[in-house]
Order: C-alpha cells, then structure tokens, then sequence
C-alpha cells in the first residue's frame, strides 16, 4: 500500500508532462503527416533566437553581474536584518551575539564580492578593447 502511495503521484506527474509535451509540438496548428519530411502546404520555417540575448561575452558578463546586484541586494538587507535581530535577542548570551556578528560579516563579504564584480567587468572591457 505504501508503494501505490509513493507511485500514483508519481505517474500522475510524468503523464501531465507527457501529455502537455506532446500537446506543444502541434502549438502552431498545422500537422505534418508525409513520411518523406517534406514541408507541408501552411508550415512555416522556424529559427531559434538566442536564449542570453547577448551578442558578446562582455554583454554576457555584464548581465550576469546585474543579475546578481539585483537579486543580492535583497537578500544581503534581509541577512543583515537577521543578523541584527541575532545580537538584539541574544539575552547576553555571548555566543549568540557572535552568530548575529558572523551574520552580518559574511552577509558584507558575500555582497562586496559580488559588487566587485563591476569593477572586474570593467577590467575585462579594458583588455580586450572593448568601447
């Protein structure tokens, strides 16, 4: 009994993803049914556009470092927040108080290495010439 219990959602899981996988190969409404793969009257040739949406490394790098200012902002505030709520509730307890310090060190650290990555963009742009 206990292996249905594990084994239903798990089927019932795989037959949703098979069953709208198949539905997106037909997503622009024409059907192909020649074996010989000949284009069929009403298809239309497709082309995959770039998925970074960048041309260049640079660009690709650049990207990848705002990315992570914009979701690391966030995150290093709301870790110094529960580092100071750490060394506010720490009811003198010493090593309580130095969780909440670590917390907020490697919350510093993590987000300085990160903004530091702006200024190795700017570096790597330098040496390759790049405007």
């Amino acid at each position: 009994m206990k292996v249905l219990r594990k084994t239903i959602p798990l089927f019932l899981v795989f037959s949703f993803i098979l069953l709208t996988s198949s539905l997106l190969v037909y997503a622009d409404g024409t059907q192909c049914n020649n074996a010989e793969g000949i284009q069929c009257e009403g298809s239309t040739s497709t082309s995959l556009a770039n998925p970074l949406g960048t041309s260049s490394v640079e660009d690709l790098l650049e990207n990848i470092v705002n990315w992570l200012i914009t979701i690391a902002t966030p995150i290093a505030v709301g870790m110094i927040l529960i580092g100071a709520f750490q060394m506010i509730f720490a009811g003198g307890n010493p090593e309580r108080f130095a969780t909440g310090r670590k917390t907020i060190l490697y919350t510093a650290i993590g987000y300085a290495i990160i903004v530091i990555g702006w200024g190795m963009v700017s570096i790597i742009r330098d040496v390759l010439n790049v405007q």
